[in-house]
C-alpha cells in the first residue's frame, strides 16, 4: 500500500523495506536538538539519571540480586559469604559476580566498607553499566529509525516504571540486557551500511553476544534468532560460521571456562549444567510454575504497563518485523518453560519501548504537519492536546508506580539488614536466625560482619515430595521452632515477618526474646499471605 510522502521519508542510509520515519528532518532536528546533539551529553544524561535511580531503589525484588551476585562477590573479596546450592551443582558462572569483587576490594582498601557504601555502591556500579545500555538503546533506535525516534525511545526507557524499578539492581539479567542492546547495535541485520563496516560490526556483535551467553546461557534464545536471521541473509555463510562464530565463540567460552576453573577449583562446564537442570530436568519448576500464557497476560504486560498501546501502535506503524520477531520469539520460547519470572524477559523490554518511541515520534510528527499546513485553530489545539495527553498519561501512570515500587513496596527486607549491619558495627549482634521464607533478605554482603547466621534452607531435594525447611516452617511455625530449639545455639537476634510473629510471639517471649525493632514491609501480599512488617527480636539475657 502506498503511504503519503509527508509521513514517511525514504532513508538516506538504510536500504530495506522498513519505513524510516523522520529521516528527512533529522539533520535539521539534530542541529536544533541542543542536548541531544552530542553523544557525550546523552551518555551523561543516562549516567546521572541511573545513578539517581539507583539511590532511589531501596526495596527488595528478587533474591538473586543479592544471593547470586553480591553474596558470591563478598565471599571472594572478604573470605566469608554464603554460596547457595547452585554453586555446589556448578550451574552458575563466576563471570557476573566477579564484576563486583574489585569494587569490594576498593572499598576495603580505602576504609569505605561501611554500611552505607556496602549497600549502595554495588547498585551505583550497576547504574553505570545500565546507563551504557540506555545509551546503546538510543544509538540502536537512531540507526534504525532516526534521531527523533531515538529521543522518544530514550524517554520511554527512562520513564517506564519497571525499568526504573529493576534496571539498577545487581541482577545478571540486567547485564544480559545491556550486552543484548550493545550487540544488537553492532549486528548487521538491524542496520544497513557499507559492506566493510558490516563485517567489522558483525564481529563486535558476535563478541558481545558470546559474552551475554556466558553471563546467562539462556541469552542463547535471543542470539539464536539473530544468528539464524543473519545466516539467512548473508552471502558468506561459510565464512560467517567457521571464521567468525566458531573462533569468537570458542575464545569467549574458553575464557569463561578458565574463570570458572580458577574459582571452582576444577573444570566446570556451566552452560551444560545449566541446560541439564533448567531445561532437561525442569529443575526451575521447583520454585513455582505459571501457565504458558503468563508472559502475555501478566508478566510482560505488567512490565510494559501503560506503554502497551504505544508499543502496539509502533509495531504496526514502523513495520520493523525483524525486531518484532525477536521480541515475539523470546517471549514465545520462554513461555514454553514452566518456571517464569519478570526478569527473564528483561532483554526484550527495551525493544518494546523502542516501538513506543516510534509511536510517540509519529504522534509528534502528526502535530507538526498539521501546524505546518496551517489548519484551523480548533484542530490545531486538538492535535497538540493529543500529544500532551499521551505524555501526561505515561508520566502520571509510570512515575508514581516506579517510586512506590522502588521506595515503599517490600522495603522491610532491606531495612532490617541495614539496621543489623549498624548494630553489628557497634558489636551488639552476636548471631542471627532468620525465621522467614528462604532468601527473603540480603545476607553477609549487607551485614559485612563474619558472625554466625542461619536461615531456613530451601534447596531442591531429590524427591519433590520432600518439604524443605522453609516450607515446613511456613506450614507449622510453632512446631518447627519447638523442634529447632532442642539443639540450637541460641541466637542473639531473630528476624521474622509479622504473619509468623502472631503465632510465635508467646513462644519467643517465653524463651527470653523481646521485640526491639519493627520495619514496614508491604501493603499487599505478593506470593503468599500479607507480610506487612518484618520484626527483630533480641535475647534479653545476653
Amino acid at each position: 500500500m502506498k503511504r503519503k510522502p509527508c509521513s514517511v521519508v525514504p532513508p538516506t542510509e538504510d536500504h530495506d523495506e522498513k519505513p524510516n520515519l523522520f529521516k528527512r528532518k533529522d539533520d535539521e532536528t539534530t542541529s536544533k536538538a541542543g542536548f541531544f546533539s552530542s553523544s557525550k551529553q546523552i551518555l551523561t544524561l543516562c549516567l546521572v539519571f541511573r545513578m539517581v535511580n539507583s539511590l532511589l531503589v531501596q526495596t527488595y525484588f528478587n533474591p538473586d540480586e543479592h544471593w547470586q551476585a553480591l553474596e558470591v562477590a563478598h565471599r571472594i573479596a572478604f573470605g566469608y559469604g554464603h554460596l547457595t546450592w547452585e554453586w555446589s551443582k556448578g550451574i552458575r558462572s563466576y563471570l557476573h559476580p566477579m564484576m563486583f569483587v574489585p569494587l569490594y576490594k576498593f572499598l576495603s582498601f580505602f576504609g569505605l566498607d561501611a554500611p552505607w557504601f556496602m549497600i549502595r555502591a554495588p547498585r551505583l556500579l550497576q547504574s553505570v553499566i545500565s546507563s551504557v545500555g540506555d545509551f546503546y538503546l538510543y544509538k540502536l533506535a537512531h540507526r534504525i529509525f532516526g534521531e527523533r525516534v531515538a529521543q522518544w525511545t530514550l524517554f520511554s526507557q527512562l520513564v517506564n516504571w519497571f525499568t526504573f524499578f529493576c534496571f539498577t539492581r545487581t541482577l545478571s539479567n540486567n547485564l544480559e540486557t545491556v550486552l543484548t542492546l550493545v550487540g544488537l547495535y553492532y549486528w548487521p541485520s538491524f542496520r544497513h551500511s557499507s559492506k566493510h563496516f558490516l563485517l567489522a560490526s558483525r564481529k563486535w556483535g558476535l563478541v558481545v553476544a558470546a559474552l551475554a551467553c556466558a553471563v546467562r546461557p539462556t541469552s542463547a534464545i535471543t542470539w539464536l534468532y539473530v544468528g539464524l536471521l543473519e545466516l539467512f541473509e548473508t552471502k558468506d555463510r561459510i565464512k560467517f560460521i567457521f571464521l567468525e562464530i566458531a573462533p569468537i565463540g570458542s575464545l569467549v567460552l574458553g575464557f569463561t571456562c578458565l574463570v570458572d576453573w580458577l574459582m571452582y577449583g576444577s573444570w566446570i562446564f556451566v552452560p551444560l549444567n545449566f541446560l541439564k537442570f533448567n531445561f532437561l530436568s525442569s529443575g526451575g519448576d521447583y520454585y513455582g510454575t505459571h501457565k504458558w500464557h503468563w508472559y502475555f497476560t501478566q508478566g510482560f504486560t505488567v512490565m510494559l504497563f501503560t506503554f502497551i498501546p504505544f508499543t502496539i501502535a509502533g509495531v504496526f506503524k514502523s513495520r520493523q518485523w525483524k525486531l518484532f520477531g525477536l521480541m515475539a520469539w523470546v517471549l514465545g520460547l520462554y513461555s514454553m518453560l514452566g518456571h517464569k519470572e519478570f526478569r527473564f524477559v528483561m532483554p526484550v523490554l527495551p525493544i518494546a519501548l523502542m516501538f513506543s518511541g516510534y509511536s510517540l515520534a509519529s504522534l509528534e510528527d502528526t502535530v507538526s504537519k498539521d501546524i505546518n499546513r496551517k489548519i484551523s485553530s480548533d484542530l490545531r489545539n486538538k492535535c497538540p492536546s493529543r500529544m500532551q495527553f499521551g505524555l501526561f498519561f505515561l508520566l502520571v501512570t509510570n512515575l508514581p508506580m516506579a517510586l512506590y515500587m522502588s521506595l515503599v513496596h517490600q522495603r522491610g527486607s532491606e531495612d532490617v539488614m541495614n539496621f543489623l549491619s549498624h548494630e553489628a558495627l557497634e558489636d551488639r549482634v552476636k548471631s542471627v536466625l532468620f525465621l522467614t521464607p528462604c532468601h527473603a533478605t540480603p545476607y553477609y554482603s549487607t551485614l559485612h560482619r563474619n558472625l554466625p547466621m542461619r536461615f531456613l534452607d530451601c534447596s531442591p531435594s531429590e524427591s519433590r515430595e520432600t518439604l524443605d525447611e522453609s516450607d515446613r516452617f511456613m506450614i507449622d511455625p510453632v512446631g518447627f521452632l519447638s523442634d529447632m530449639v532442642k539443639g540450637w545455639a541460641v541466637p542473639s537476634h531473630i528476624v521474622l515477618f509479622d504473619s509468623q510473629e502472631k503465632q510465635l510471639k508467646e513462644f519467643l517471649i517465653s524463651h527470653s526474646f523481646i521485640e526491639i525493632k519493627r520495619f514496614f514491609h508491604a501493603h499487599f501480599k505478593v506470593d503468599r499471605e500479607l507480610q506487612g512488617s518484618i520484626v527483630v527480636y533480641t535475647l534479653t539475657s545476653q
